[in-house]
């Protein structure tokens, strides 16, 4: 669990460190990165802008690229306590009517796991019996010289300063220290789109993962532990009159919806003030300084639409932290550069499948949603799972890279 620390006492522990290593952001990029690297002997400062917490957010599906974080942790048995088996995969038409279900666990079962789980409850697991934090508190200011990096912290209070040879921004898409780090330009794509998160009552179909992609709308149910995780989204326009108007509009569009579906929409009529989530995403042009990384959402931000954004921050989160471990301060920039080299050409390419995904899911005539109907009855889905197999398939080596880019300098 997050136990709740004030900033100065978390860095007298970093002091006697050889890194001492700032993480903004206790979110999952954030949580996964200092929990290696405690796993590894340091004792990261970890600062949260939230003063409660945050927010539990969403439902997740990880993929297996998770594994290597939970092994390295000893995390299973709670990831699996926390987290439940998505066995199957159901997609309906644009007027309701299902067209196809699919094993995604036969599909994924040579890689490892694929799990629902919820963000709160994926983040109970990540930061296990003990994991201190700061909560409020953010960078105020940030001032890089040769060899290490002046941050100024504001807790709400007396603003204060420390010196950090490394800064982990993994305080996400949003991240107001990434202006602070001067990586360069920032870009992303707006599909105009948004909608609501919600939760339904488990049922008996726990794990089935159930899609509908509509002319105009998306609706999508995923399993968590002992509940649903719901998404209906939209164009922004339409969605600004509220879930109200929105769910009439498609139940009005819905000739044949499964019972899946309408559970899902009664549960988003149902909640109280649910998250709105923006569908856009975001791309950093450069990733690392000679004493700050980007990570996770701050990075490169995803859509939902592949599933994929919290376990390739997990995963760079680990390949980060074994990067790491051969680091001290005179070679740490050099192994930056290698991070980046590594493991941003596979969050793109991830971000990139996302972001076709989108083009398909998020549109709105109708004739465009049958043409897609007919599609989704002849794709199987491993050729529409291909990329996140490859992916799967060429899992990095960071240790190899750092002896690399060690070789190249010595």
């Amino acid at each position: 669990m997050l136990r709740s620390i004030d900033p100065a006492t978390q860095y007298q522990e970093t002091r006697r460190d050889p890194l001492r290593v700032l993480v903004v952001g206790a979110g999952v990029a954030g949580v996964t990165t200092a929990r290696l690297l405690r796993h590894h002997g340091l004792h990261p400062v970890l600062i949260e802008r939230s003063a409660t917490g945050g927010a539990e957010g969403y439902m997740l599906a990880l993929m297996p690229m998770v594994t290597p974080v939970f092994e390295e942790l000893d995390l299973w048995p709670e990831y699996r306590k926390n987290g439940i088996p998505f066995g199957r995969y159901r997609l309906c038409a644009h007027t309701g009517r299902a067209v196809r279900t699919d094993s995604m666990g036969e599909l994924l079962a040579d890689y490892g796991d694929y799990r629902g789980i919820s963000r709160g409850g994926l983040l109970d697991v990540l930061s296990g019996a003990d994991c201190p934090v700061s909560p409020g508190t953010t960078v105020a200011a940030l001032t890089e010289a040769g060899d290490a990096v002046t941050v100024r912290f504001d807790p709400g209070e007396d603003a204060v300063e420390y010196e950090f040879d490394l800064v982990v921004v993994a305080d996400g898409i949003g991240s107001a220290t990434r202006e602070l780090v001067g990586a360069g330009p920032v870009g992303g794509l707006n599909t105009g789109w948004g909608g609501w998160v919600a939760w339904a009552p488990a049922d008996d179909e726990q794990d089935l993962g159930e899609e509908l992609w509509g002319a105009g709308f998306f609706l999508g149910s995923y399993p968590v532990l002992d509940r649903i995780g719901v998404f209906l989204g939209g164009p922004d326009a339409v969605t600004a009159d509220g879930p109200e108007r929105f769910v009439a509009e498609v139940q009005r569009r819905l000739h044949a919806p499964t019972a899946r579906t309408r559970r899902a929409l009664r549960a988003v009529l149902d909640a109280d003030d649910p998250y709105y989530w923006p569908m856009r995403d975001v791309r950093a042009s450069r990733w690392v300084t000679r004493h700050t990384v980007l990570l996770g959402d701050a990075a490169a931000g995803f859509l939902p639409t592949a599933g994929i954004g919290a376990g390739m921050a997990m995963e760079s989160a680990w390949v980060l932290s074994r990067l790491l471990r051969h680091a001290d301060r005179a070679n740490l920039a050099t192994l930056l550069e290698a991070y980046e080299g590594v493991q941003r050409p596979r969050v793109e390419a991830a971000q990139d499948n996302s972001r076709s995904l989108a083009k398909m899911m998020f549109r709105s005539g109708t004739a465009f949603a049958v043409g897609r109907d007919v599609a989704a009855r002849l794709l199987s889905i491993r050729t529409v799972l291909k990329p996140i197999r490859q992916l799967l398939d060429g899992r990095p080596d960071p240790d190899a890279a750092a002896r690399r880019a060690l070789s190249r300098t010595a």
